[in-house]
């Protein structure tokens, strides 16, 4: 099938055969669609259904009297001259090319800063359709408006700047940070791997104010800050060609005496025009709407998938499933009709909600000090927050009072828990004791895992046959690397088995398993709860080789921290105005995690073969080292999770003072691990988080594998 390039509103005869078919209720809120790219998917294995890739851009109007809009912040501030907000964002549907042969099931994805996520071939084998829209409006990096849409592009979404009476611009203070960078040239300002969406309204540095540290601590403990002269730096670019003070620029610093590596620098500046990037709430619950519900747009122009979907689900994965969980709490899954959006919601890897809907806000913040994300109910059901204050709140209020809350499957690894303040969702701000799941949501944590999972297999683990002999990199703005080789522990399987339930749940009515996650109380067949307090003692966490004798200590995790964003900013919504830049911290958190085994794996999770026929300790977290990025040298590596393989030999692990068996002592022999690997299998397709075609190529890949050869 030939490649086909469009750039102007679809009219293709054949879907204009649809004639007769009325445009949408204005309340959609989709004005007109455009197709600027259509592209056939290569075939794989995943059923033999042609599919094909339509990529554009979705044109939207918001009324913001409405009240499901009324609370997007400083909405009001970016309406045009009849009273409308409007915006732009980019869709890419996967489709079948025979909409005959479609399932009636589409998955919404949320792009991650701006990416979208691969489509699955399963789904594809099912005849699901895939939309994938935009929300990021930052227009930093890779949210950057472009003039079209494209199959391969990144996503975007173009909304209005926020003014004041007369058109004047709206300042306040805003902060960015430069860490691990060392030299004599300029260095840019960057939120996790986009640059800092906002700059100084002036060059002139007496009107910032740039320190540097030494260090911080997880708490937020700033150690060693010094005060850089404004005659030291320059809002500048500047390298060998350019010297300080450089060549003007906005956006990024150039040091008089250079970067120090060891350093973390930081400036406060005033910013103008923030961008009314709430609305990406309401541009993504729109284009639900439309590509489920819609005939055509207003001009006439069909749906691409009309009246094929019958059911849909919502899904993003880590900042996308953030996302998702600040889109329900607002309120997103009710449109502009009153009608439920979507039938589903699936955050995986996502135990936060987005940092979205307040002026000044950068959506690509995760787990640098004073990034937001953590304020307000993380939980779903209606709870106090005794720690912070506040009346009791959940994320389902709305739409619990709206009669639209959809069914909820939510995911987790052990990184989550451990450097993405995960857990006060388990059990409250006190953490004291386990919240209740309501009817609605499913929770299933994959224990001693990376973010996402890492590579499966079981070479993987063997030192000198798949184990990397060099330290993970740790994700995040420029962190640094691991001490430990990545975690291997896979999310694949669980995943799919847990796509399957889900599917059938919504479509078919079908309970998927029972919630499976660790627990403060002790649930049958336990002799007490799988959940503790986030250190050595309490997890009872062994000393291992490679690992300092006392990690994780009390302070090793990374806590929430409660911050005080200003009078203005409303803490359980994540909305308003944040008026301290950066800002002080209230309160630290109690954080907890879930106990281990004798050799150091975690308890509580479903069940997963590597995890029951294991080759080392799998942790959610990693040391970071030092060389070239020292920095955080000696705290959490992040978020990603590293691996202690165990011993080969009774001797071998003797003169390591390993106290873990050996794979020998374990196993005995390559036809006994792959004895375990098989009944690990049986048992987890027995209880529903195993596919038996995955059952048998795990077991396949155990026989082939070099465990004990």
């Amino acid at each position: 099938m030939p490649m086909k390039r469009q750039t102007k509103t679809v009219a293709a005869a054949a879907l204009l055969v649809l004639a007769g078919v009325a445009a949408i209720p204005a309340q959609a809120r989709i004005t007109r669609i455009v197709i600027d790219e259509t592209l056939p998917l290569a075939a794989d294995a995943s059923g033999g259904i042609a599919y094909e890739q339509v990529a554009g851009r979705a044109f939207g109007e918001l009324d913001p009297r409405l009240p499901g809009n009324a609370l997007i912040q400083d909405i009001a501030l970016g309406q045009d001259t009849d009273g409308k907000v409007r915006y732009v964002a980019t869709f890419v549907l996967t489709k079948p090319v025979d909409m005959a042969k479609a399932s009636g099931l589409l998955w919404h994805e949320v792009p991650n800063r701006g990416l979208r996520r691969p489509n699955v071939p399963a789904e594809r084998a099912n005849g699901d359709i895939d939309l994938t829209s935009a929300w990021q409006g930052d227009n930093a990096g890779a949210t950057a408006v472009r003039p079209t849409a494209s199959v391969a592009g990144s996503h975007w979404l173009q909304l209005p700047i926020a003014r004041g009476p007369g058109g004047a611009a709206i300042t306040g203070e805003v902060f960015g940070r430069i860490v691990n960078r060392a030299g004599p040239s300029s260095q840019p300002l960057i939120v996790q791997t986009n640059p800092v969406p906002y700059k100084p309204v002036s060059l002139d540095t007496t009107q910032s104010r740039l320190v540097s540290r030494r260090g911080e601590s997880t708490r937020g403990e700033v150690i060693g800050e010094t005060v850089i002269a404004p005659a030291d730096w320059a809002w500048a670019k500047c390298d060998a060609a350019n010297p300080f003070p450089g060549v003007p620029d906005a956006t990024q610093i150039c040091l008089k005496n250079g970067f120090d590596a060891s350093r973390l620098y930081q400036v406060v500046f005033k910013a103008a025009d923030p961008y009314v990037l709430g609305v990406g709430f309401a541009a993504w619950r729109d284009m639900g709407v439309f590509f489920k519900q819609a005939k055509t747009d207003d001009t006439g122009t069909p749906n691409p998938v009309v009246q094929r979907v019958t059911h849909s689900i919502g899904r993003g994965v880590s900042q996308s499933g953030n996302f998702l969980r600040g889109w329900l709490h607002l309120g997103f899954n009710q449109d502009e009709a009153g009608r439920q959006v979507h039938d589903g919601l699936w955050p995986l890897i996502a135990g936060r909600r987005i940092a979205l809907n307040f002026r000044w806000a950068q959506p690509d913040g995760v787990l640098e000090l004073y990034q937001a994300g953590s304020e307000g109910p993380q939980w779903w059901s209606r709870h106090p927050d005794p720690v912070r204050g506040g009346a009791a709140a959940g994320i389902l209020d709305r739409c619990e009072a709206s009669k639209t809350c959809p069914k909820i499957v939510e995911s987790f690894g052990s990184a989550e828990v451990w450097a993405l303040k995960l857990t006060p969702e388990w059990v409250g701000t006190d953490g004291k004791a386990d919240l209740p799941l309501p009817a609605n949501v499913r929770r299933y944590y994959i224990a001693s895992s990376n973010h996402g999972g890492g590579a499966g297999g079981f070479d993987t683990s063997l030192p000198g046959v798949g184990l990397p002999t060099v330290g993970a990199s740790c994700p995040g703005n420029n962190y640094g690397t691991g001490l430990l080789p990545a975690n291997p522990m896979p999310h694949t399987e669980t995943v799919n088995a847990l796509r399957v339930h889900f599917r059938n749940w919504v479509m078919r009515g079908t309970a998927p398993p029972a919630s499976r996650y660790p627990t403060l109380a002790a649930r049958p067949g336990e002799a007490r709860g799988t959940l503790a307090l986030a250190n050595k003692a309490s997890l009872g966490f062994p000393t291992l080789p490679q690992l300092r004798p006392t990690v994780p200590e009390p302070d090793f995790i990374m806590p929430v921290l409660d911050y005080d964003w200003g009078p203005d900013f409303n803490a359980r919504d994540g909305a308003g105005i944040a008026g301290y830049a950066p800002p002080p911290i209230k309160h630290v958190l109690t954080m907890l995690a879930p106990r281990v085994d004798a050799d150091g794996n975690e308890l509580g999770g479903v069940p997963v073969v590597l995890a029951a026929a294991p080759l080392g300790t799998y942790l959610g977290w990693n040391i970071t080292a030092g060389g070239a990025r020292p920095f955080h040298q000696g705290q959490i590596c992040n978020y990603v999770g590293g691996m202690v393989p165990f011993a080969k030999t009774a001797q071998e692990r003797q003169a390591n003072a390993d106290p873990r068996l050996s794979l020998e002592e374990r196993y005995g022999s390559h036809d006994g691990y792959v004895n375990a690997v098989t009944q690990a299998s049986q048992r987890a397709v027995a209880e529903g988080f195993l596919l038996a075609d995955d059952a048998a190529a795990l077991v396949q890949a155990a026989q082939a594998s070099a465990v004990l050869r």
